[in-house]
């Protein structure tokens, strides 16, 4: 794979993008795409966190899209959360019987299975998990570990991506387990957890695959007051982005392909964002 950094944002359904992406408003979700394609190499798909989509919605998505256009994408939270959500389960602790579900995965695989050879990382979103959820890092990496072997079994070779969103999960120990099953690290820039580039920086020397940025941001409701959830200006910006352009040009340097997925929250408008850092870049 030739090394490069793609942008991308993550979701792209915003009408407030209309005059920085979009020529002017669609009525469907799909329908920006193909405007979007134009500007951008690659979008994260956010949605699919929340439900296994419908064939027909893959089928959409790739209509509106260039050949050489890429995807990322979360796996259902279904397969990442270890305690249901909601009244019935967080209340109560009931353990989520389908965590890591190899089983589970396999019918979210057939349903994309269209798009995979677009799709740059197949992302893992784990939530902040505290003792009564996980009780070590230890723990953590073996269940991950039960989950690849059966995948194996299968014959899968995807590119798996893994965000962990404990600061004291990111250590030597993880980074070397992602190293040595060749699961993609995902770097969140995002409140609570340390810098991306400063842990970049510390154990880089484990690193060899290519990598996935999310830029997320800090309080998620006190930006979206800031902007009235209109994400078309900079309301909070950030002064580290030369950071994470030098992180992610040593990455390329190292032989390395970065996807860099910005969110609206990260400073309050992704396309500005996005807009900034390839200047930086270039």
């Amino acid at each position: 794979m030739n090394a490069c950094i793609q942008f991308g944002t993550c979701s792209w359904n915003y009408p407030s993008w209309v005059g920085l992406v979009y020529s002017e408003p669609q009525r469907r979700a799909a329908a920006y795409l193909r405007e979007y394609s134009q500007k951008y190499d690659t979008v994260e798909i956010d949605s699919w966190f929340y439900k296994i989509p419908d064939p027909e919605e893959v089928a959409d998505y790739l209509a509106q899209v260039p050949a050489s256009f890429r995807f990322t994408c979360k796996v259902p939270q279904e397969l990442t959360l270890t305690h249901l959500r909601g009244k019935t389960g967080a209340a109560i602790g009931v353990v989520n019987p389908s965590f890591l579900s190899p089983e589970l995965f396999e019918q979210f695989l057939e349903v994309i299975e269209p798009m995979l050879p677009k799709i740059d990382a197949i992302m893992f979103e784990f939530e902040y998990l505290n003792r009564d959820k996980m009780p070590s890092l230890k723990a953590f990496l073996k269940k991950l570990d039960d989950f690849l072997a059966a995948m194996e079994e299968r014959g899968k070779h995807l590119p798996l991506a893994i965000e962990s969103r404990n600061k004291n999960y990111l250590s030597a120990e993880y980074f070397n387990f992602l190293h040595e099953r060749h699961l993609i690290p995902v770097f969140s820039e995002k409140l609570y957890l340390p810098h991306i580039y400063d842990l970049y920086r510390q154990y880089k020397d484990s690193i060899d695959t290519d990598v996935v940025i999310r830029l997320l941001g800090g309080d998620r409701t006190e930006i979206e007051n800031k902007s009235n959830e209109q994400w078309n200006r900079i309301v909070e910006p950030k002064p580290d982005k030369e950071a994470i352009v030098t992180m992610a040009r040593d990455i390329t340097h190292r032989g390395h392909m970065v996807t860099i997925n910005v969110n609206n929250h990260y400073e309050g408008s992704a396309p500005l964002t996005i807009e900034a850092m390839q200047k930086m870049l270039h």
